[in-house]
């Protein structure tokens, strides 16, 4: 190799060094835009985040309010007539804890509904074998009365309508502005 080829060599060597630097700034440089692109995209989705999860929150809550005043004004629930509602009824110990949207009470009778903006099998499965059990632990001066499961919801499943009455559970839906119950009876 001639001195000129090896000058021509480092010549072309140090060019596309160059280029290769000049090619890794402007890499590093999207690299930073990207980076500020997915800081944005990130913050913008746990805004969405948030937001949706209010909408839930707003959905359970107007949904526990109907149904709240709906039973406060009659204490009447598939064909029992109650003298108290406790909303939000909890109680916790040191092994145990539970909160139980609405308990109806009166001298033998108590009714404890789980309320739902839609309900699911997950729901129902969940009132009957954890909740039932873990009020009976929770609230033991009421074990000599009459046990009485239901669950409310604005929207219930056909299919899980008739599950829950077949496991004794009675429905109250919204209808309009009242509520419709169904019971076996």
């Amino acid at each position: 190799m001639t001195d000129q080829e090896l000058k021509d060599l480092v010549a072309s060597l140090a060019v596309s060094q160059a280029e290769t630097y000049q090619q890794i700034q402007e890499t590093n440089k999207q690299m930073k835009e990207t980076d500020k692109q997915m800081k944005e995209t990130d913050r913008k989705l746990k805004s969405i985040g948030i937001r949706v999860g209010n909408i839930s929150n707003n959905q359970g809550a107007i949904t526990e309010e109907f149904f709240i005043n709906s039973l406060s004004t009659s204490l009447k629930v598939a064909g029992i007539q109650y003298d108290q509602l406790h909303k939000n009824m909890n109680r916790r110990t040191k092994k145990i804890q539970g909160e139980f949207d609405i308990v109806l009470i009166n001298g033998k009778d108590i009714a404890i509904i789980e309320i739902k903006y839609k309900a699911h099998d997950d729901d129902l499965d969940d009132l009957i074998n954890k909740k039932f059990t873990r009020f009976k632990e929770l609230f033991p001066e009421y074990n000599n009365y009459n046990y009485h499961l239901g669950l409310a919801s604005f929207y219930i499943s056909d299919d899980l309508r008739d599950k829950a009455l077949n496991n004794n559970v009675f429905i109250l839906q919204r209808k309009g502005d009242i509520i419709e119950s169904f019971y076996n009876q």
